[in-house]
């Protein structure tokens, strides 16, 4: 994503996200649901759901409710950044100062990357990088962490996929720390399956829950940096009662993607939408909002 292009749809296609959001919008009381158990919901499932691979899982109980396309493997665009933040949080040290580099700078402009606007020779700790990366899906971000973490970012993404494995996510592997088409489309991808046992992992870190909840995020300048201030790329934030998070993707060959989760009445679902549309930005919002309010009825 462009850094320029992803800030003004943010800002621009919000009332298009909240029209999207509108159709599937939870009704003050939920209509109780006509089929019980996990085989009747699983073989009713949402409706008119655009995603080519999805997953929805009750977070308490580990249980999938629907899926499509569950272990198919496919390009997962920014939602690799969860991992990336997994392994720095699970590194540790997030007070730790990495300085900004000119290269950590270009490097959205050379790999046409979504950018957190960090500037050369800023000085930001880990858990500041950590809000650059997750809120605007900064690449520049990305970048640094993984320079500092690797040290260097073959060894970063080596720690990655090696994480990926620890957690049973047999049928994943990344190629690189943002989910770029780099070196090509698919050789960073995962399947529903796995991106639902990554998210489980990264909400189980408070600092993690914490990022990725907020719609924005205020860094005032200091004498080692410039001011910041982020705004998250999850539409699904502040539109459907309940959502917390997780992390958006889009490439043209991912498609606009969705990590997500929410909580109501006592319950938390954490589900997955891929490849929604190419052209369509809300599309992965309207797919998330109709198969959480499937899955809460249910």
């Amino acid at each position: 994503m462009r850094p320029a292009r992803l800030v003004t749809v943010s800002f621009a296609a919000a009332g298009i996200a909240a029209a999207a959001l509108a159709c599937c919008a939870p009704p003050a009381t939920a209509a109780p649901a006509a089929r019980t158990g996990p085989a009747a919901r699983r073989a009713g499932g949402p409706a008119a759901l655009t995603a080519r691979g999805a997953d929805l899982v009750n977070a308490a109980a580990g249980q999938s409710l629907w899926s499509r396309g569950l272990n198919a493997e496919r390009p997962m665009a920014s939602i690799t950044k969860v991992m990336t933040a997994l392994v720095v949080l699970r590194a540790g040290g997030l007070g730790r100062e990495i300085t900004i580099t000119p290269a950590d700078v270009s490097y959205v402009r050379r790999r046409d990357g979504s950018s957190a606007g960090l500037r050369a020779g800023d000085v930001l700790t880990a858990r500041q990088l950590l809000e650059g990366l997750l809120l605007p899906s900064g690449c520049d971000a990305a970048l640094a962490l993984a320079r500092a973490y690797g040290p260097g970012w073959p060894a970063f993404v080596a720690k990655m996929n090696a994480t990926a494995r620890a957690l049973g996510m047999g049928r994943t592997h990344f190629a690189n720390f943002d989910g770029l088409p780099w070196p090509t489309e698919d050789t960073t991808y995962s399947t529903p399956r796995d991106l639902i046992t990554l998210g489980l992992a990264a909400m189980r870190r408070p600092v993690f829950r914490a990022i990725v909840a907020q719609r924005t995020h205020y860094l005032p300048a200091t004498a080692e940096h410039q001011a910041y201030f982020w705004t998250n790329t999850n539409w699904l934030l502040g539109a459907y009662p309940g959502a917390f998070g997780i992390k958006t993707g889009f490439t043209l060959g991912a498609g606009y993607s969705l990590l997500f989760g929410a909580r109501r009445d006592g319950h938390t679902l954490i589900g997955v939408v891929l490849d929604t549309s190419t052209t369509n930005p809300a599309a992965s919002f309207a797919a998330a909002a109709r198969l959480l309010n499937w899955g809460f009825r249910a």
